[in-house]
């Protein structure tokens, strides 16, 4: 339990941010209800909590909604456009800021535009720290070990299935704007947009997944959190065909409870592999709801940040800022965990 430290959540009234206050809650700290919609963070239930609304093109209101808290973590998307405002808003008073962000050009830009602003105050920014790009990241550092470069860096998503929010709809058609209808992969050491089909592969899951029909190339934000502090030239993310599917289909309804805890019955599996030379390393993550699950990365996050357990200044990657080992080990009650440094099988992808 915490000491009632105040963290402001923005987007407190979003599918994720709800996650995020309740785990606030739960591990004792008191969250202050922020966003840009004042009727939807009046309707949470959530008495005696202090409601701040704010605009994100309103810099005062940012700043009354950050007074007096301790850190403030970010659930509002599109990040493109919530992002920039609300860490000047932490940067003018002091405190922590952690975000949630899938975006890939958010998260970039979040390290392009802050790091050097941030790191001079001696600020921690913490972009991503979330199922995507968080949790990827932590499981790579992990399985790196003792290395301090690999060639490669293999991240594949078996999920169930995939019901989106509202939110990650909307994120990926600014995404998709950004990009001008193109796509995008880490390789070389570099983001690189292109326009070729992505390809369909077979990735062999630890047990009882198995081998999965995989979209090679369906590039998630950890191709910006795991090259931000590792030299890994190559970055690789795939996810599972029936996810993929899910997420393209308009038809697909958002998520739906299925447990007390408004998780719903959506399952993951998270696979990394690290290539060095010819040798290899896995890290293993598997539990339910990837969005309920982002809450608890972001909550450890900040109290880790609070406490002082970092080991960063400025913009970082959870990789880069926390001890990815210990980390994931205090999320033992939302995560199963598995590290491997001489795998079995050599499970990367290959052509059905």
């Amino acid at each position: 339990m915490e000491s009632g430290q105040t963290v402001a959540v923005y987007g407190a009234y979003g599918h994720t941010g709800r996650f995020v206050v309740a785990e606030l809650l739960e591990r004792g700290f008191v969250p202050i209800l922020s966003g840009r919609d004042e009727v939807k963070l009046k309707a949470l239930d959530h008495p005696g909590l202090e409601v701040r609304p704010a605009a994100v093109d309103d810099p005062a209101a940012l700043d009354r909604a950050l007074a007096g808290a301790a850190a403030v973590i970010n659930c509002a998307g599109p990040f493109a456009t919530t992002a920039a405002p609300v860490i000047e808003a932490a940067l003018r008073a002091g405190i922590p800021y952690v975000d949630v962000a899938a975006e890939i050009e958010a998260n970039a830009d979040t390290f392009a535009h802050f790091e050097d602003r941030a790191r001079a105050a001696g600020a921690v920014v913490v972009p991503a720290m979330a199922f995507y790009g968080g949790l990827g990241d932590l499981l790579a550092s992990a399985a790196m070990g003792d290395w301090t470069a690999a060639d490669e860096a293999h991240v594949a998503y078996g999920l169930s299935g995939w019901h989106p929010t509202e939110g990650t709809r909307l994120a990926g058609q600014v995404s998709g704007r950004r990009r001008d209808g193109r796509r995008v992969r880490f390789t070389q050491g570099r983001l690189e947009y292109h326009s070729d089909d992505l390809p369909t592969l077979r990735w062999t899951f630890p047990d009882p997944a198995g081998p999965r029909d995989v979209i090679g190339e369906f590039t998630m934000a950890d191709v910006v959190t795991i090259p931000s502090h590792l030299p890994i030239p190559e970055v690789r993310t795939y996810m599972t065909v029936e996810a993929a599917g899910d997420l393209a289909s308009p038809d697909t309804p958002a998520p739906f409870a299925a447990d007390e805890r408004g998780r719903s019955g959506q399952t993951f599996l998270v696979d990394v592999v690290v290539r060095s030379g010819e040798e290899r390393r896995r890290a293993v993550a598997s539990g339910q709801d990837i969005y309920a699950v982002t809450a608890p990365l972001a909550v450890e996050a900040v109290r880790r940040i609070l406490t002082g357990r970092t080991r960063a200044v400025g913009v970082a990657s959870a990789g880069a800022i926390f001890d990815a080992p210990d980390f994931l080990r205090a999320l033992s009650a939302h995560l199963t965990v598995t590290l491997e440094t001489h795998p079995p099988a050599t499970p990367e992808p290959t052509a059905p």
